[in-house]
């Protein structure tokens, strides 16, 4: 039985409507890397959560705006400008309970960000004017290929996917993480030092990275086993 995996899902208005947004590209991932995607919206009631978690195998923290750097107890920089206080809030408690159960749970670019913050580590809130001789993380073009190199750490979740120490990433961020947070390590960096993975260094399983490997699959299919890896995790959950 193919396991459910969860996504969250960004706040997005059009004129008076409120909507509930993701990219395609995640739920095609999930569904070519075998699992079924379910979309979690952003929720006011924050005791339903539970009901989400019974349903799921698995869980993926999406991409999008930034994260509030109150939630490391700094106030914003002036260019931390997008900023959702409802996802924040849903998507920290979210965390912490999937985390608390053992759900596997794997963050991409943002979603890297709040797993790092819901562990106790902080983030670099503007890596242009706050890591000196950083290079570029912010491709202004379509993200299906590669747009800088990272490199890999060997005894790493993300060397036994690509078994490689280098590849080419997309790259779509203007903010990274600064401190680890608990039981975390790196599994990657940029050139310029910058941290493009992160995983959990106990018996829970917990992968982040700063790219995008969704957008990466049609071109570069590769990449598509980062979800496969994932999804073998989410299966073994169920069989616990």
């Amino acid at each position: 039985m193919k396991p459910v995996i969860g996504l969250t899902s960004q706040i997005e208005y059009s004129g008076r409507i409120k909507l509930s947004k993701i990219n395609y590209t995640y739920i095609k991932a999930i569904s070519e890397g075998g699992g079924v995607p379910i979309i979690i919206p952003n929720l006011k009631r924050l005791e339903d959560i539970d009901k989400y978690l019974d349903m799921i195998d698995g869980l993926i923290f999406t991409g999008g705006e930034d994260v509030s750097p109150l939630l490391f107890d700094e106030n914003p920089i002036k260019e931390v400008t997008h900023i959702c206080y409802e996802r924040d809030t849903m998507e920290l408690t979210l965390f912490k309970k999937a985390y608390n159960r053992g759900i596997p749970i794997f963050g991409i670019c943002r979603g890297i960000q709040l797993i790092n913050i819901g562990l106790g580590g902080s983030l670099y809130q503007d890596i242009n004017r706050q890591v000196p001789n950083s290079l570029g993380h912010v491709s202004a073009y379509r993200i299906e290929g590669g747009y800088h190199t990272i490199d890999i750490e060997e005894d790493t979740i993300l060397y036994d996917i690509f078994n490689k120490k280098k590849i080419c990433v997309n790259s779509q961020h203007h903010q990274s993480v600064k401190s680890l947070g608990k039981n975390l390590k790196i599994n990657s960096t940029s050139s310029d030092g910058i941290i493009e993975g992160i995983e959990s260094t106990n018996e829970k399983f917990v992968l982040g990275v700063q790219f995008h490997p969704e957008a990466m699959i049609d071109r570069h299919e590769e990449f598509k086993g980062i979800f496969e890896h994932f999804i073998v995790k989410c299966e073994e959950y169920t069989q616990m």
